[in-house]
């Protein structure tokens, strides 16, 4: 029996038929490049004679990890919103000084500490978002000023390290869970949180929509200036909250030694490795943390082979830029990838048996509209 359909007209109407994809691609690029990374990483350090998976290397690579893990955090949220924060480092650095002056060796105070250090943080976050989205400065002016008042600011006042942390908060820095570091899994407790954010709540979906198309966003409900301004409050109170891990490490308040540290670049490379694009409206806390995890496994993997510091900017930079080149190519245009791989049945009209299209930005913005609407 023939499983032709005769249209309208007479005309043999084509058979839809339902494309199947290896499972590789449907897993997200950055988790193989995550696993490639180790792979790769751990044939390298044999031939050394190192185990990249011994305990300390694992140890070694959250602990890095977690701390550029709170800032690119924060740092996804901006992108999502088509914004950017070059301010993180120089937050990091203050919430540091700030609270560990205000904690003075006290284990009474560190609460009061913890409040001072990402109340400040979160101060600038406000600044950072109310010019940006009411004053419309573009984001790369305002957190690169912001950053520089900051600094400023801390080497007139701050020269040198000050304050000190007591002891008990200091377990925050060094205290592990077999063999994870405390810091890591809060910091993987944030991720997870970040990602239900992002995809079950209506602010998540705000924050989608304006980075997809903020006029889109705006002409169906969403307050666009009010998600703006949310993200960068959000991204500043991660790097207050980096900022107190390093001064639970370090015992002190420190000041050049975070905001010159590059925290910023790298946090933005770590969000953009994992797939959210600088152009807003498209990615998620998931592929950032991979992106972090994957710096970390190189840094580690550096440091055992000794490579030398120069070298290993070098390698790093075109590891980083090949990688955003490879996966860009895969997810900027999805309509390309599709008609690589067959999938040209799915846009025709009246097609039947193929999934939906990827909601795009302006899908976002009608959704998260309507449902603002409806709220009130």
């Amino acid at each position: 029996m023939s499983d032709g359909v005769v249209a309208a007209g007479g005309q043999p109407a084509r058979t839809n038929r339902v494309e199947r994809r290896s499972p590789l691609t449907s897993i997200p690029l950055i988790y193989i490049a995550l696993l490639g990374t180790l792979i790769v990483g751990a044939a390298l350090m044999a031939v050394n004679g190192e185990n990249l998976f011994s305990g300390g290397n694992i140890v070694d690579i959250l602990t890095r990890s977690s701390l550029l893990g709170f800032i690119a955090i924060g740092q996804t949220m901006v992108i999502l919103c088509r914004s950017l924060d070059l301010s993180v480092g120089y937050v990091a650095a203050l919430s540091s000084l700030v609270a560990a002056t205000t904690m003075d060796g006290d284990p009474s105070r560190i609460p009061l500490g913890v409040a001072a250090g990402l109340g400040v943080a979160a101060l600038v976050g406000l600044f950072n978002g109310v010019v940006t989205a009411k004053l419309k400065v573009h984001a790369f002016i305002t957190t690169l000023g912001a950053g520089l008042i900051i600094k400023g600011y801390l080497d007139t006042v701050y020269p040198g390290p000050a304050g000190e942390v007591p002891g008990a908060f200091q377990a925050f820095g060094y205290t592990r869970i077999g063999l994870v570091p405390l810091s890591a899994a809060i910091m993987l407790i944030i991720a997870v949180f970040g990602v239900i954010m992002l995809q079950r709540t209506r602010t998540g979906h705000r924050m989608f929509a304006v980075g997809g198309n903020d006029e889109v966003a705006r002409l169906s409900g969403i307050r666009t200036d009010r998600t703006i301004i949310l993200a960068h409050v959000f991204s500043s109170v991660m790097a207050g909250v980096a900022g107190l891990l390093l001064a639970a490490r370090f015992g002190t308040g420190v000041g050049a030694q975070i905001y010159d540290a590059g925290y910023d670049l790298d946090s933005i490379a770590a969000v953009v490795l994992g797939g959210t694009l600088l152009l807003g409206g498209r990615g998620g806390v998931a592929g950032t943390i991979a992106g972090v995890l994957i710096l970390g496994v190189l840094d580690t993997m550096f440091n055992q082979l000794q490579i030398d510091p120069f070298f290993r900017d070098v390698l790093r930079g075109i590891i980083i830029i090949a990688a955003v080149a490879v996966y860009a190519r895969r997810q900027i245009d999805p309509t390309k990838s599709r008609a690589r791989f067959g999938e040209k049945s799915a846009s025709r009209k009246g097609s039947t048996g193929t999934s939906p299209p990827e909601p795009t930005g302006d899908s976002r913005a009608r959704r998260a509209g309507s449902r603002e609407e409806q709220s009130e």
